[in-house]
């Protein structure tokens, strides 16, 4: 009789992220990872944790244990940066976050004692940058991405600052912000570990609204108000850093100032630009017959974007600008201007509307609706989704047709709210 082998913990845990929009694609050396990040009982105590937040009983309940030993358990993983605890009324809930942008960074916005941080360094710069099937589908896979280019504010003349909207200006998001962290960049942080990190600043990773409030209460960001914000903003900006945040219009959780040689998703957008791995900024650069040739706004792209043609005029490849202006302050003859681009990228609402689009895009959205695996029932009507959404577009109208309901034609078209 063939035995039947239980996985374990870590095993599991795969399993639960694969299940969110954001997954992880199985690997040894993801598996070690997690196994730096919790041990084995911890790691199986995620593995049962629902997508959408939760509460302390919902928590006790899947891990069978009493609430009070639930709690201690779900604090002691939030002060790790495991899981992120939100303050909300009438009681906090909880949420485990996906690696990217979540515990993979979370574990390197500040030096600490408890874990080998080197180590973590050279395994996640293998599985993100050796095997690349990790960074290949979280930044390419879908229509809707994960972050979203700020343009830098002053390279923008009166005439097109006009058209800037709130959410597409990283100053009005800091000053809206209800609570705002700083914290070291993970990028910089993991190329200093690994000896080859650049210049620029290492503490310069924002963390804002729930985010922000959770991280800094653990002790991994240090909470600053929107002055020293802005403050930051303005100093990346002088420093040609490029300023990346949540793809969301409203509750950004995280404000990245990305240089091109250290920065995770401006190295992901270098390597596969024809996926458009980033959503762009609404403006592209224009060359006026000024340029001088010089190269400055070449030497200054963080995305290789720009060179100087053979007739010694700066030349922008439009298909991999990201639209954030960096070229614009870089400009020694003021001869580069923004201009709108043709049409604008929409933007979710906010992380639930992002993650439901991510999640329809990647054959995800059962697991999103029908999220408890242990249930038999959820399992079924998970896989029944799950067939239904795989099916091809003429296959699925002909389903739609025979069940006439509203909630599975949502389900099926995904369609966006205008």
């Amino acid at each position: 009789m063939a035995h039947h082998v239980q996985p374990s913990g870590h095993a599991l845990l795969v399993e639960r992220l694969n299940r969110a929009p954001q997954g992880a694609p199985p690997s040894p050396l993801l598996t070690r990872i997690l196994e730096l990040l919790v041990d084995e009982r911890e790691a199986t105590l995620l593995s049962r944790l629902p997508i959408r937040p939760f509460t302390v009983r919902d928590a006790a309940q899947r891990w069978r244990l009493p609430e009070a030993e639930a709690r201690a358990r779900l604090d002691e993983l939030a002060s790790r940066a495991m899981l992120v605890d939100l303050f909300e009324e009438p009681e906090r809930r909880y949420v485990l976050p996906p690696p990217m942008a979540g515990f993979f960074e979370f574990s390197l916005m500040r030096v600490r004692g408890d874990l080998d941080q080197k180590a973590l360094a050279e395994l996640l710069d293998q599985y993100l940058n050796v095997e690349e099937d990790f960074v290949r589908e979280l930044f390419t896979v879908g229509e809707t991405k994960l972050g979203r280019v700020f343009v830098s504010e002053p390279a923008l003349s009166e005439a097109n600052a006009l058209h800037v909207l709130d959410f597409e200006r990283a100053s009005h998001v800091v000053r809206t912000a209800t609570a705002l962290g700083l914290g070291l960049c993970y990028c910089r942080h993991k190329q200093h570990h690994l000896g080859r990190v650049c210049a620029a600043p290492l503490e310069v990773c924002l963390t804002l609204n729930a985010a922000a409030a959770s991280l800094i209460q653990h002790g991994h960001a240090r909470a600053i108000d929107a002055a020293e914000a802005l403050d930051l903003l303005a100093s990346a900006r002088a420093r040609g850093l490029v300023q990346f945040g949540e793809n969301v219009r409203g509750g950004v959780n995280f404000i990245c100032n990305c240089c091109g040689c250290c920065c995770e998703a401006l190295l992901a957008h270098r390597r596969f630009t024809l996926l458009q791995s980033i959503h762009t900024s609404p403006f592209l650069p224009a060359v006026a017959a000024a340029c001088t040739g010089c190269g400055a706004c070449a030497h200054a792209c963080p995305v290789e974007a720009i060179g100087v043609g053979p007739e010694r005029v700066a030349m922008v490849d439009l298909g991999r600008c990201l639209g954030c202006g960096v070229c614009v302050g870089a400009c020694r003859s003021q001869a580069i201007t923004l201009e709108a681009r043709p049409t604008r990228v929409l933007t979710p609402a906010d992380g639930v509307e992002r993650a439901v689009l991510m999640a329809l895009e990647r054959g995800k959205l059962q697991h999103l609706i029908f999220d408890d695996p242990e249930r038999w029932s959820h399992r079924a009507l998970a896989a029944v989704l799950g067939a239904l959404l795989r099916l091809p577009p003429a296959r699925r109208a002909l389903i739609q047709a025979q069940l006439h309901s509203r909630y599975v034609e949502r389900a099926l078209t995904g369609r966006r709210r205008t």
